[in-house]
């Protein structure tokens, strides 16, 4: 029983980062996230006895937490996935540096075109571009195959690239090149 516990908390402390972030990036709601993120590894807890080890504890964890946020869309009848923080979010321009606010104007922007695409969209964009795992690993973690994938996350970053502008585009873009 020790065991199992040591194996839990070691899950846990491991992937915690990785599940926060993932749920942050789909909801871009701090504590809808942390509330997400608890949820994900009361399910991985009690069904950790059942983890087959076809894929990597990882890929599990995360298809885990994907599902787990589906589920609380779903619960929700989501009107918007556009946050009440974002819209209420004005940053005071007093202590923060040009080139920081602008980057912080930059990233709500990049957060809100995420969150107009459709959820399988997004997933591919998450985990691709933001979260850096392979094709293998996405397809795996959204329980599609490899071209599925590839042919998501063109569609999407086509549709960010036209929301955003060519700039922040091609950042998105080369950004892609640079982790394939």
């Amino acid at each position: 029983m020790k065991e199992d516990h040591a194996g839990l908390e070691e899950l846990y402390e491991t992937y915690f980062n990785d599940v926060y972030h993932y749920l942050l990036y789909f909801t871009n709601n701090q504590s809808e996230a942390e509330d997400l993120t608890q949820d994900t590894f009361m399910r991985v807890f009690k069904s950790y006895h059942s983890f087959n080890h076809h894929s990597s504890p990882k890929t599990w964890i995360i298809s885990i937490a994907r599902r787990t946020a589906i589920d609380h869309y779903r619960k929700r009848k989501l009107i918007s996935l556009l946050p009440d923080v974002i819209l209420n979010l004005r940053r005071s321009e007093e202590g923060i540096p040009d080139e920081e606010m602008e980057k912080n104007e930059e990233w709500e922007v990049v957060q809100q075109a995420l969150l107009t695409l459709k959820p399988d969209y997004r997933n591919v964009v998450i985990l691709r571009g933001l979260r850096e795992y392979s094709v293998k690993e996405t397809a795996a973690i959204l329980e599609c195959k490899p071209s599925k994938v590839k042919v998501d996350y063109h569609r999407a970053i086509k549709l960010l690239k036209k929301q955003l502008g060519h700039s922040i585009g091609e950042a998105v873009l080369e950004h892609e090149r640079k982790i394939q």
